[in-house]
């Protein structure tokens, strides 16, 4: 399995990438990868996506450990996902309390995905904006670029606030698989070129397959649509492409 990633601020941003992604291990066959976008209005955005991040690390890595002493219980992706939302969802309110973070300060999308490649099974949530492909097909997850961002939720009992999320996915064949905040939507005209074809973006990043023998493909995607089609996000994007 082939993987790929891409961090890009957007063309509007000038101070800080607003987003941030996490590609971990729990063991030799699970991989978790997620992508976090930052709430532009709220304070602090950048650091709101990169706490989530770091948080999601901590948790992933608690986990590994955990599998090392739990061989024989064999989890469904799914279960996984929501273990480790769970573990996010108590240390987010633990450093909110501790920190005496405004809820402001904490405001990003998270989009998770965990993979067990033994199983060939994967399961996918999205926790506020952002697009997903899973073998060919896109789905975009859009509330009017206002996201119910789980830190709106961290007064509430987990349980009954995880079971009402509606935005996830399973699949249980991997074959190409990308997750991305909703920058990959942004893609606009910044610069003149001699070239004027037409272009679907997220379907180039998602779908096409080009330079997939190197592992900046996404990068070298994103400067050839700058160089000759002239357009960039005009907002942050996090993206991550697993091909099998």
């Amino acid at each position: 399995m082939k993987i790929y990633s891409s961090l890009q601020i957007g063309e509007y941003h000038t101070l800080h990438c607003e987003d941030d992604l996490l590609i971990k291990k729990i063991s030799a066959d699970k991989i978790v990868c997620a992508v976090m976008d930052g709430c532009s209005t709220a304070m602090d955005s950048h650091f709101a996506s990169t706490l989530v991040g770091k948080l999601l690390r901590k948790t992933i890595v608690e986990a590994g450990y955990r599998e090392l002493y739990e061989k024989e219980i064999q989890r469904h992706p799914e279960e996984e996902l929501r273990e480790i939302v769970k573990n996010l969802f108590n240390e987010l309110l633990s450093i909110k309390n501790h920190l005496m973070l405004d809820e402001k300060e904490l405001l990003t999308t998270v989009i998770l995905l965990v993979y067990n490649a033994k199983t060939d099974e994967g399961t996918i949530i999205a926790i506020g904006d952002g697009v997903v492909c899973i073998n060919g097909k896109i789905t975009e997850f859009d509330r009017d670029n206002k996201p119910d961002y789980l830190a709106y939720h961290l007064h509430e009992n987990f349980d009954h606030w995880y079971e009402s999320l509606q935005q996830k996915i399973s699949f249980d064949r991997m074959s190409d698989v990308s997750i991305a905040t909703d920058g990959i939507l942004t893609f606009s005209k910044i610069k003149k070129v001699s070239y004027d074809g037409n272009i679907n973006f997220a379907e180039y990043l998602m779908l096409d397959s080009s330079n997939d023998e190197t592992e900046e493909m996404l990068n070298k995607k994103i400067k050839i649509l700058e160089h000759q089609y002239g357009v960039k996000p005009t907002d942050d994007l996090a993206m991550i492409r697993l091909i099998k």
